[in-house]
């Protein structure tokens, strides 16, 4: 669960039958105001497997020492500017 201030409580839900259903039930004060965020995390199957080809793309270009050092970086883009 993501982290959240202490007077804000994150809940877990999915959508059945286009309804919000919670999947642990909770007790509210009838009437209080709630605001749903939708995990952007939830990827179709081929997103992830891009996602999951880039990594292991970035991984061989490690390994083979193909990559710069990311001050070095920094600061060779810092002198163009």
């Amino acid at each position: 669960m993501e982290c959240y201030p202490d007077r804000v409580k994150a809940v877990r839900a999915h959508v059945l039958n286009g309804q919000i259903v919670l999947d642990d039930p909770i007790e509210l004060p009838e009437g209080m105001a709630v605001e749903v965020v939708l995990d952007p995390d939830e990827l179709t199957a081929k997103e992830r497997a891009e996602i999951e080809a880039a990594v292991d793309e970035g991984a061989e270009d490690f390994e083979r020492g193909d990559f710069e050092d990311a001050r070095a970086f920094a600061l060779r883009l810092a002198a163009v500017t």
